[in-house]
């Protein structure tokens, strides 16, 4: 079975742990139900942060919503100027039969900016 990349971003408005979460949660929540993956399909996921975001790590979001069996990695971004501030990024790694050209992406809040040509139409405007 081939494994497809979903990507995912979303912002919150300032480093604070439980916007961290709850954001995060919202962003799992909408790439899960787009693409009707369930976790078990989920080979694991690839969770970015830019460096202003330090208060809570976003995989812990993961865990709380039961992603237990799920391997989780956490990053930060390079620091590049003009950079869209306090975004979290997310790669999931989805073992399914859809073509890459199916895979529906999930830009969220200020990160629907990023790449409107993939965004999902029902997700990606900032809210």
């Amino acid at each position: 079975m081939p494994v497809r990349g979903v990507r995912g971003a979303t912002t919150v408005t300032r480093n604070q742990k439980e916007e961290i979460l709850d954001v995060t949660k919202e962003l799992l929540a909408a790439m899960l139900e787009v693409n009707e993956i369930s976790t078990e399909e989920i080979a694991s996921a690839w969770i970015t942060t830019t460096p202003d975001l330090y208060a809570e790590f976003p995989a812990v979001a993961a865990r709380q919503m039961g992603w237990t069996q799920v391997p989780l990695m956490q990053s930060h971004e390079m620091s590049v100027p003009g950079m869209l501030p306090l975004c979290i990024r997310i790669l999931l790694h989805w073992n399914t039969e859809k073509t890459q050209s199916d895979i529906r992406h999930v830009y969220l809040r200020e990160a629907a900016r990023l790449r409107p040509d993939l965004s999902s139409s029902t997700h990606s405007t900032a809210r």
